[in-house]
């Protein structure tokens, strides 16, 4: 009666020296940042993120449809009752957020694969100030938000725009940095480094009998 066998894929369970040694921890010479350099890469994606939210301001002032408004001389009305145009700046700007939000997660990703939390959590906060800028600036280089003025100086009759506004504002602002952290995980899953794989050690050649040899 021969001795069971030890599947290949495992060390003999009386040779406890044959198990792998276990990964050395990975060093900034393997292409991970320490954490100094991970903080200073995520104030620079925090802050180019910010600053791109002036294009995406000037491009939602650009994109936006205009509510058109007239006046009677006495109050100012929407030309359109069905006010369809309001909906759509809230619509154009989420969608330019959202395209903001995975171009530069894949910005990041391309050029810091290693990234850690720092790195995800910088691209969050940077969307959520580069989408407050943008607003900021697509409602300040907009048409004038005292529209009783504007009315008056037009004329009654005349159709003139409607300041640029976010009717869901909130809502807004999270679209840049969920497309971000979204992107930025499935980038990683897809593309990020991996593990490597344990190697086994061979296996203990067998006797002529189909046993194992005995220490």
């Amino acid at each position: 009666m021969t001795a069971p066998l030890t599947p290949p894929h495992q060390p003999p369970p009386h040779d406890s020296d044959g198990w792998p040694a276990p990964y050395p921890p990975l060093t900034e010479s393997d292409g991970v940042p320490s954490a100094a350099t991970e903080l200073r890469q995520a104030a620079v994606v925090a802050a180019v993120s910010t600053v791109a939210g002036v294009g995406l301001g000037l491009l939602w002032l650009w994109l936006a449809p205009r509510v058109p408004l007239i006046s009677d001389g006495k109050a100012v009305f929407l030309r359109h009752s069905e006010g369809e145009s309001a909906i759509g700046a809230d619509g154009t700007f989420v969608l330019l957020a959202l395209g903001f939000g995975a171009v530069a997660a894949g910005l990041v990703f391309l050029f810091h694969r290693h990234g850690g939390p720092a790195l995800v959590l910088a691209l969050a906060g940077g969307g959520v100030l580069g989408s407050l800028l943008g607003w900021g600036v697509g409602t300040f280089l907009g048409p004038t938000h005292d529209v009783v003025a504007h009315a008056k100086a037009v004329g009654p009759s005349v159709v003139f725009d409607a300041p640029l506004k976010l009717e869901m504002w909130a809502g807004a602002m999270m679209a840049w940095p969920i497309a971000a952290m979204i992107v930025h995980l499935a980038l990683t899953a897809l593309f990020g480094p991996r593990d490597p794989e344990p190697e086994w050690p061979p296996t203990p050649p067998m006797s002529p009998t189909g046993s194992l040899p005995q220490d």
